[in-house]
């Protein structure tokens, strides 16, 4: 029997079921997350904007103090090394090298660049000015001043240098005359140093007065390994001449040599090279009008030896015809 409305009963319970699975069906199902998706980051809080990076920057000063200390390290041992095997500044404490270094009582002692890598290659030659450890023989020119610590020592040689500490009277400078083997002696009538018999030339020599002369000594046979040397300011020095009394005490043991002088660095106005004029250079090398006569005789033997040539040419020219 249908109901007045005309519904079935069982119809209306379909409806009701109908509408709830309607309602289920509308209904938002949370959606599960995909693979690899990322939540958007949060924006940061004002607080954490203008909050410093306290760590890096200290991080940052850190890595600057330790880049300056490996710079200054570095700088400190290259300067060590150039010193011990290059090249070194030595001041000139003394007035006899005169007027080639100027270190004269008031006046501003001569800085110069010494040499050291030239000696590894050959020996001093006559003309070197060098700079060499005072010899056992020679007289010592007061007490030590410097310490008996190497480390100590080498850093008042290094504050020597710029004039903060006081320079060594152990390091001399003077100029090689003669080598092992040579004979040197003092003087001709023209007050000219000999060796092996022959004068020498010596431009560089200042004299006090107009005619001055210079301090006879007898011959002495320089030994092997030994180097005669004396100062340009000749009487104003104390060299080989009076050293220990002369004579072989005042030989230098090449082994004792520090380097060559090479320029004069300090101050600005002396700015200059030192000469290694070698004073045995014309006594031992013959006449200029002697030396030119190879020339010569080479130049007069061209012009016939050309002539000839071109003749001799002509004829074997002329017979191939």
């Amino acid at each position: 029997m249908s109901d007045a409305d005309g519904v079935v009963p069982g119809d209306r319970r379909g409806a009701e079921d109908l509408d709830v699975v309607e309602t289920d069906s509308t209904r938002e199902t949370p959606q599960s997350p995909e693979v690899g998706h990322t939540e958007p980051a949060s924006d940061p809080t004002p607080e954490e904007l203008g909050k410093p990076d306290e760590p890096e920057k200290q991080s940052k000063k850190r890595g600057f103090f330790a880049e300056l200390g490996i710079l200054l390290g570095v700088a400190l041992a290259l300067t060590i090394v150039i010193q011990l095997f290059i090249a070194r500044v030595f001041l000139i404490p003394s007035e006899s090298m005169e007027a080639t270094l100027h270190g004269c009582d008031g006046c501003y002692g001569d800085r110069v660049l010494v040499d050291k890598v030239v000696y590894y290659f050959r020996d001093p030659e006559p003309g070197d000015v060098v700079v060499f450890k005072r010899p056992d023989t020679w007289n010592s020119d007061g007490p030590a001043n410097r310490s008996d610590n190497a480390l100590f020592a080498w850093a008042q040689d290094f504050a020597s240098q710029f004039g903060l500490a006081e320079p060594s009277n152990e390091d001399l400078v003077k100029r090689v005359i003669a080598v092992g083997g040579q004979t040197v002696q003092c003087c001709d009538d023209q007050q000219r140093v000999l060796v092996d018999g022959k004068p020498l030339d010596e431009p560089y020599i200042h004299h006090l007065t107009e005619n001055d002369e210079q301090r006879p000594f007898a011959p002495v046979t320089v030994a092997p390994g030994m180097l005669w040397v004396m100062g340009d300011n000749r009487n104003a020095s104390g060299d080989s001449r009076i050293q220990g009394g002369g004579g072989v005490n005042g030989f230098v043991p090449v082994d004792n040599v520090i380097g060559k002088v090479r320029t004069i660095i300090l101050p600005p106005s002396r700015w200059q090279g030192v000469g290694d004029h070698n004073p045995q250079a014309q006594s031992l090398s013959a006449p200029a009008w002697q030396v030119g006569i190879p020339a010569g005789a080479g130049l007069a033997a061209a012009f016939p030896t050309v002539w000839l040539g071109r003749r001799l040419r002509r004829k074997l020219a002329g017979r191939g015809r």
